[in-house]
């Protein structure tokens, strides 16, 4: 992790992964799925609103979905040792 990243994190940014799903220019019933992952801040996610519009603007391949996903969004289940150990094999 970079010093910049870690400023972000004090700053309130949290990592945020999206996921595109884009029409292929030259197969536009084709659809295929670009991963991007930033520090940004949730709700409004400045940095991935940008992102999309240089998409919009520079890319040739028309925006389907995004699904987004951030700490602050959902969180995984916490897992409390009970006493026990589990092992696998």
């Amino acid at each position: 992790m970079s010093l910049q990243d870690f400023q972000r994190q004090l700053s309130g940014y949290g990592l945020t992964t999206a996921q595109i799903l884009y029409r292929r220019p030259d197969h536009p019933w084709l659809l295929q799925t670009y991963i991007w992952q930033e520090y940004d801040l949730c709700p409004n996610f400045p940095e991935l609103k940008e992102f999309l519009a240089f998409w919009r603007k520079s890319l040739e391949g028309a925006l389907h979905s995004v699904t987004v996903a951030h700490s602050r969004l959902i969180k995984p289940a916490e897992i409390r040792a009970i006493g026990s150990e589990f092992k696998l094999h």
